[in-house]
């Protein structure tokens, strides 16, 4: 038997987070299933603040002028070593483009960036929709950015009576139970109105931890940031099997 030397590659100042989240500018709370969670993770990731990117300049002001401190945050994370960079905000798929031309490293800032790779895997005449935390102000660009297909159906918990306001009004309480049946009653009259429907993609990051409730009342499948990250992640990190 020989014996080889394990010879350490350095060159980074983390090690074992390949994923770098860039969070918005938040305090309300993040329960465990929420991407802003560190717990909601089977893996290490490193979360960095984009400071004064709060949900209601991020989703209801189009990120206006947020662009350059995005970029700033994510290069301070490929720095700090990740291998990878996602968001915690479906909406910045705005930003897309503008992030993947400038970092080394492969970029997703969306949930949605899913959908057209779902309504692939679903029965023949069945296609997803997409629920979001804010129809109203969701536009093309937010669609066109993430590459979903013309005429998706969209579903929101606009209207609700807790889970919007209370996100998008960046309140420090929750009441998760609301919330909840905020995300499973969006869920249903989308359902309702699109006999079609054959999967949910959540937009909103804040709507993962109730993907199992909408599962259970629709009876159908559910993505979201989590899942997509997961998969992201598996593909920065390949499993290593023994041989």
């Amino acid at each position: 038997m020989t014996h080889t030397d394990w010879i350490a590659q350095g060159g980074k100042s983390i090690y074992g987070a390949s994923v770098g989240i860039l969070m918005l500018d938040a305090e309300f709370p993040r329960i465990p299933g929420d991407m802003g969670n560190a717990l909601t993770w089977d893996f290490p990731v490193l979360y960095r603040i984009v400071r004064k990117a709060s949900p209601d300049r991020v989703v209801r002001g189009g990120a206006q002028g947020l662009l350059p401190a995005f970029l700033d945050a994510a290069r301070d994370l490929v720095r700090d070593g990740v291998d990878g960079i996602t968001t915690n905000c479906g909406f910045l798929s705005l930003f897309q483009e503008d992030l993947a031309r400038a970092l080394p490293v492969p970029v997703l800032t969306s949930s949605l960036m899913q959908v057209e790779m779902v309504n692939r895997i679903l029965p023949h005449g069945k296609r997803a929709g997409v629920l979001t935390i804010s129809a109203s102000t969701l536009t093309e660009a937010h669609l066109r950015g993430a590459r979903v297909p013309e005429g998706t159906p969209i579903g929101t918990t606009e209207g609700g009576t807790e889970f919007t306001r209370a996100i998008l009004g960046n309140e420090r309480q929750l009441n998760v139970d609301l919330a909840r049946q905020d995300n499973v009653d969006a869920a249903l009259a989308l359902q309702a109105a699109h006999p079609d429907l054959g999967a949910f993609v959540l937009e909103c990051t804040n709507m993962c931890p109730y993907a199992a409730d909408i599962t259970a009342a629709t009876g159908l499948p559910c993505y979201s940031i989590v899942s997509l990250v997961s998969w992201f992640q598996s593909g920065l990190v390949p499993r290593v099997y023994p041989q």
